[in-house]
């Protein structure tokens, strides 16, 4: 599988990847094979074959790496078992794809087991969100890799059919990605590679050898049954670690079960009081009842006059195809 670098994409310039940027991953094909893993919260088994139904009616083959049923308390398996898993899926060069079963929670737990320099060597679309966040994270961060923040197998189950077409577009597409946001907090224009996810799980990264830094970044957040005081504190806490200095825009997506949008617009508002950048609000991405796949790593435009967030893979493409 041949990946797309774009040279010189990243914030943090020779820091990924001896300075070659991002690889952004290929269109695949119907009949692909997805590597479906476990690396957070337990499946239900029911939910798990519903979702692999509707991987397969989607044109996908599929082939499951590591026990997924099994348990340890709440997680699927041990620490040691999951990140197994992961690594031998990422080996595997019968997989096309990785697909996470479900988040809950758990990936943090793996992050110090990590085989970084097997994802590095074997690069693939990688697919997930909620507590996968984690992981979006660390393969953009630390293995120059463009992730897909997308609906798993669990949300797939249950899931509406523009969801699925829209992960089939991401997938399967050279097309251009388009999110439309709803509100605009404030105005303004940016470009860069969009980064962030589930709000809640990047805040328990603080204070981590993984924890984040979002400059340059367009940054993307959701959550869930959140109450608006901690929305609060977890913006207020991930701003005085720094981690949303020099950020060039953000995006919110759903907070689904959450305080009032109200109320948590008026305190995006204050916590980015002073920054000269566009925030835009109400793309159909994260735990609602539509979610959007939204790749991570991969350079957008963001732009509240047309209230979108633009991917511009083709420009891409085109103008960096020599850097293959």
């Amino acid at each position: 599988m041949e990946f797309l670098w774009l040279v010189g994409s990243l914030p943090w310039g020779g820091d990924v990847i001896s300075g070659k940027g991002v690889r952004i991953p290929p269109p695949i094909e119907p009949g692909s094979r997805l590597g479906i893993i476990a690396p957070s919260g337990a499946i239900p088994r029911g939910r798990f074959q519903r979702g692999v139904a509707v991987v397969e009616s989607m044109g996908f083959r599929t082939v499951v790496h590591g026990d997924v049923f099994a348990r340890h308390r709440y997680l699927a398996g041990t620490d040691r078992q999951r990140a197994e898993a992961l690594h031998r899926c990422f080996a595997d060069d019968g997989v096309d794809a990785v697909i996470c079963a479900r988040g809950g929670y758990g990936a943090l737990r793996i992050l110090p087991l990590l085989d970084l320099d097997t994802i590095r060597r074997h690069p693939k679309p990688f697919i997930g969100f909620s507590d996968i966040s984690a992981l979006l994270w660390i393969f953009y961060r630390h293995c120059g890799l463009a992730t897909f923040h997308a609906p798993m197998l669990a949300s797939l189950a249950d899931g509406d059919s523009s969801s699925r077409d829209a992960l089939l577009l991401a997938l399967c597409s050279r097309s251009s990605i388009q999110l439309k946001g709803t509100a605009v907090l404030k105005e303004g224009a940016a470009v860069g590679p969009v980064v962030g996810g589930n709000l809640s799980t990047l805040s328990h990264l603080l204070g981590t050898p993984f924890a984040p830094r979002f400059s340059g970044g367009i940054l993307m957040l959701e959550d869930t049954h959140e109450p608006t005081y901690k929305i609060d504190r977890m913006l207020s806490q991930m701003k005085l670690s720094g981690c949303f200095d020099d950020v060039s825009g953000l995006v919110l997506g759903a907070f689904t079960d959450c305080g009032p949008m109200e109320e948590i617009f008026e305190v995006v508002v204050e916590v980015f009081e002073g920054w000269d950048i566009p925030i835009m609000a109400g793309i159909d991405v994260g735990h609602g009842s539509v979610n959007l796949t939204a790749p991570m790593g991969m350079d957008a435009l963001l732009d509240t006059a047309t209230q979108r967030l633009v991917y511009a893979r083709n420009d891409h493409e085109e103008s960096e195809g020599d850097a293959r």
